[in-house]
């Protein structure tokens, strides 16, 4: 996975009107002054940070699904298909629309903080239902699904109520693009998904221990509420700070988590880190996709996860089946 991974950088720090070999990329990655100043610029300034933000992206939302897959027992838990995704972009539309900057925090600041406060209250939401109605797949995702669509209805609120300039901004959150990365908003991702890949590994015996049943993970001295807590603050992180820079991007944390499973099974020391690699991979792959399949036309990124996760989700629901059969 990882050296797919770094073949599907390559391929996309190729890819654009700049007609640039993938054999001249890569030796320009490795010998960087050997390099004409214009490919130069074109590869380090311009197609590095979408590059870069879409692993980084990529590889949270695929962490943040595992985790919230196996911290609610439920095999369709996503940070888009139970609305954090859509609380996360709520919190950011009301930074833009009302242009809000309290204590002096800048746009750039404010755009993650408030993405990640809706995101964490979202959460917080869906564990007290957890809680009250237990962790059956249907009541889960039956709730996620109307909070999902609440939270949509507000943003639309927000739209009907922003100005010209907000609603562009909104629309950019809704449809996800990578295009405003650079590389100090790549390097706040990147702390953060290091940040709660540490921690995340710290809890990989307990996370494991819980795939077997709530009760044997409490007979073996695991304080499961405590852990369901910690999973779902580094979800809220997670999707929050992604969401703030890219928008939503759908899929990536539905998708990523099943393609690690099957191939490493349930073992978190394997499967988290695997997941945030099948999430980068994925990401990766749409950041190219989005260049290539209309000339000189970018296209939202958030499109084309679904236009490829979509698919791809089926297969593995029928490959599932047919194992099950089986």
């Amino acid at each position: 996975m990882l050296a797919a991974l770094m073949a599907t950088l390559i391929w996309d720090l190729s890819t654009g009107p700049a007609d640039l070999g993938w054999w001249d990329v890569f030796l320009g990655l490795l010998d960087p002054d050997a390099l004409e100043p214009s490919m130069d610029v074109i590869i380090f300034d311009i197609r590095a940070p979408y590059a870069l933000m879409a692993l980084v992206v990529g590889a949270s939302l695929g962490l943040a699904g595992a985790e919230m897959q196996t911290a609610l027992n439920n095999p369709l838990a996503s940070p888009f298909t139970l609305g954090i995704g859509a609380a996360a972009t709520l919190g950011a539309s009301l930074v833009i629309v009302f242009n809000l900057s309290p204590f002096g925090l800048g746009h750039n600041l404010m755009l993650p903080l408030g993405a990640f406060a809706f995101a964490g209250l979202s959460c917080a939401i869906l564990m007290l239902v957890a809680r009250a109605l237990g962790t059956a797949v249907h009541t889960l995702v039956l709730f996620g699904i109307a909070l999902l669509f609440g939270l949509n209805a507000l943003v639309g609120l927000l739209q009907f109520m922003a100005d010209a300039d907000a609603l562009q901004q909104i629309v950019f959150w809704t449809l996800g693009s990578l295009a405003r990365a650079d590389l100090p908003r790549v390097g706040i991702v990147t702390l953060v998904l290091g940040l709660c890949m540490a921690l995340a590994m710290r809890q990989a015996w307990a996370m494991t221990t819980l795939r077997g049943g709530e009760d044997q993970a409490r007979s073996m001295g695991i304080r499961v509420s405590r852990l369901r807590t910690g999973v779902l603050l580094r979800v809220s992180l997670l999707t929050g700070v992604a969401t703030a820079f890219v928008g939503e991007v759908g899929f990536i944390g539905l998708v990523g988590p099943h393609i690690a499973r099957l191939m490493l099974g349930e073992d978190h020391r394997f499967f988290l880190p695997g997941s945030a690699l099948a999430g980068a991979l994925l990401l990766s792959i749409s950041s190219v996709a989005s260049r290539a399949l209309l000339p000189g036309v970018v296209l939202p990124v958030g499109l084309v996860t679904a236009v490829v996760g979509v698919p791809l989700f089926i297969a593995l629901i029928l490959a599932r089946g047919r194992s099950v059969a089986q």
